[in-house]
């Protein structure tokens, strides 16, 4: 484990961001223009991403502690439509996995199927659900509802 994954301690307000862990304020802010790479870093909208990258996927995990901001209707409903249009890639292809969503909740799991969503493209759908844009969620979604069809749950 290191120092950014589940170190606990007091949380400490941070340049006009929800409190972070006193080891989060390192972390470097995810800008949504920028390169996007595996590692962990702070969103714009203040949550905490963790970007890893296996043979088949790419984990992506957000986190919005303290940030009730992020948990309105239109933002977990634009969440939810992410959440799908990765998963309906991953049925297209195969995979046996369902999306990792769940109302109301502070931390989001996504698995993005390599070679089906580009990584730069999800990640950037997300930070701007963050910021409160849903068009390129919207895009995503319809993307893979023309493919996979409509999710059944």
């Amino acid at each position: 484990m290191t120092d950014h994954q589940g170190a606990a301690g007091p949380y400490i307000a941070y340049d006009g961001l929800p409190p972070l862990r006193s080891t989060e304020t390192d972390l470097p802010l995810l800008h949504p223009y920028g390169p996007i790479t595996p590692g962990r870093y702070l969103t714009p909208g203040g949550g905490r991403i963790t970007i890893e990258t296996t043979s088949a996927h790419h984990k992506v995990t957000v986190d919005h502690l303290g940030c009730d901001a992020q948990r309105t209707e239109p933002k977990e409903a634009a969440f939810k439509s992410l959440a799908f249009a990765a998963e309906g890639e991953c049925l297209t292809a195969g995979c046996k996995h369902h999306a990792a969503f769940s109302e109301g909740n502070v931390y989001r799991m996504f698995e993005v199927r390599r070679g089906s969503i580009e990584l730069t493209a999800f990640v950037r759908a997300l930070l701007a659900i963050e910021l409160g844009a849903f068009e390129p969620a919207d895009r995503l979604f319809a993307s893979t509802t023309a493919k996979a069809g409509e999710p059944t749950r």
